[in-house]
């Protein structure tokens, strides 16, 4: 009884772990991938989450609890060692484990190594390739699910991989693939109208996360903050930005949730900068079949506020 009280107690407090290692399925290590199962085992099944959405995959540290959950789980969703590192060594050696990234027919994309888009000898963006090409380890841009077209690939997979867990709910996974792409596709379409005419306003982002959707969206940003969330530019590096700033003009400097405020002030004091929010994450997404539609669909409306105000 007085278990039962604290778990209560605990979610009230949004404090209880991602997940619970009993009656795990199906386990997703981060949120995004969570929706887009979500979506596909809608009305069959819950599939759950290894790492809270404020947690950074480069720096997580297995508890217990995760560790358990990773043992019972019978399917495990995770972009590859390019996001969750800390996972190579333990999920390589599991069958069950499906590392998302390379995907048969997954389109990937070079992790944007410099800063400095406008002094940038080689173009950033537009640049897709087929899996299936060498790259060196850690190069490709981990941030996959943010292309709708990538999405789709997943849910696929997942749909016809999941029919082997759930063998009697085989038709209704693909209802549910067939509802999870029209949504999808209508909302790229909405997203693509109102972000085609933005594709020349100037914005900043804070790390390398959005490549795909600015592939995908034709958008492109003048320059990057930092490189990861754990790397924070230093004052030189600070300065340059600045001057970036205030070569640019009017424009739009994106923060993520992670990030604390004093840097985005200190760069954009006195300038004609709007700051904006983008989370890659979606953490303020409900879980549930429309959850990745939303996580999209508010990276899109963030960054059209922003630049349809400049």
């Amino acid at each position: 009884m007085r278990l039962s009280l604290l778990v209560l107690l605990l979610c009230w407090l949004g404090l209880a772990p991602a997940v619970a290692a009993q009656d795990v399925r199906v386990l997703n290590t981060i949120k995004p991938l969570q929706q887009i199962a979500s979506a596909i085992l809608h009305d069959i099944d819950t599939p759950a989450l290894l790492m809270d959405p404020g947690a950074s995959p480069h720096s997580y540290a297995l508890r217990p609890s995760d560790r358990r959950a990773l043992a019972e789980a019978e399917r495990i969703y995770w972009v590859g060692p390019e996001l969750e590192l800390f996972l190579q060594d333990l999920l390589e050696r599991q069958d069950n484990a499906v590392d998302l990234l390379h995907l048969p027919n997954m389109t990937v994309r070079e992790q944007q190594q410099s800063h400095n888009f406008q002094h940038d000898p080689k173009p950033a963006h537009g640049k897709h390739e087929a899996h299936g090409h060498h790259h060196d380890h850690g190069s490709l841009d981990a941030h996959i699910w943010l292309s709708p077209d990538n999405a789709i690939t997943i849910a696929r997979y997942m749909s016809t991989d999941l029919a082997s867990l759930h063998p009697q709910h085989a038709d209704q996974l693909q209802a549910n693939l067939a509802a999870f792409e029209q949504r999808v596709s209508a909302l790229d379409e909405t997203l693509k109208a109102r972000l085609a005419p933005l594709q020349d306003k100037a914005y900043f982002v804070f790390h390398d996360g959005y490549g795909y959707f600015e592939d995908h969206y034709g958008i492109r940003p003048q320059g990057i903050f930092s490189l990861s969330h754990e790397v924070q530019p230093g004052a030189r590096h600070v300065n340059q930005l600045r001057q970036q700033l205030q070569a640019a003009g009017p424009s739009c400097v994106f923060t993520e949730p992670q990030f604390t405020p004093r840097l985005v002030n200190s760069l954009t004091q006195g300038l004609p900068v709007r700051v904006g929010t983008l989370d890659p994450l979606g953490a303020a997404a409900e879980i549930g079949p429309r959850g990745y539609e939303q996580m999209l669909g508010d990276i899109g409306n963030a960054l059209a506020e922003c630049l349809e105000a400049l």
